[in-house]
């Protein structure tokens, strides 16, 4: 039988945590060394084309996290509005008790490497695809055309997203939550018509 992985996953939380906060070219092995308390021969072991293969374990494992959030949230969420709203609160929560200085893992690797890493790309369109899905299905369960809540699960995915990003540089939750109580009107005034 083969061994545990022991260090992975401490790797790629370290990963995801330092990703979040200073982005991937701050970034070096050494930090993620420091923070996973792994052994730096496992980095190769586990990673052997290097701190791009260790962003893509990263941004997938991040994804996976914000839909299960998501999706824990559509569970709970009478509307798409309601969920719109409780995942604000969460994330100008998360934000505000980081100070400020954590953004969304996904985004800032993103935002440093694609499109020119291949594999990262794809990482990230599965993660931002994963949530898309659950809030176009949670859009259809209030009654909205596939077409229609394939629009709107972009539309809300791609501000909040944005909405982060200023939230980060005002160091405040308004810009998330102002963000996501219009898109919560605007789904529940064209729920209604």
């Amino acid at each position: 039988m083969p061994a545990v992985p022991k260090h992975r996953q401490p790797i790629i939380n370290a990963a995801v945590t330092l990703f979040r906060r200073q982005g991937y070219a701050r970034t070096g092995l050494n930090d993620i060394v420091d923070v996973s308390g792994a052994p730096k021969g496992s980095l190769y072991h586990y990673f052997p084309d290097g701190k791009s293969s260790i962003a893509v374990a990263a941004v997938e494992e991040a994804g996976r996290r914000v839909a299960a959030t998501v999706a824990r949230l559509a569970e709970e969420c009478g509307s798409t509005a309601d969920l719109l709203r409780a995942h604000a609160r969460l994330l100008a929560g998360w934000m505000q008790g980081s100070g400020f200085r954590n953004g969304c893992p996904i985004t800032t690797v993103l935002l440093e490497l694609a499109p020119r890493e291949r594999a990262l790309s794809d990482a990230g369109r599965k993660a931002y695809a994963a949530r898309l899905s659950i809030l176009r299905d949670k859009l259809v369960s209030d009654g909205f055309v596939r077409s229609r809540a394939e629009t709107l699960a972009v539309l809300c995915t791609s501000a909040l997203q944005g909405a982060l990003i200023q939230a980060r540089v005002e160091r405040s939750g308004r810009p998330i939550e102002v963000t996501a109580a219009e898109l919560a009107r605007l789904i529940e005034r064209e729920a209604r018509n």
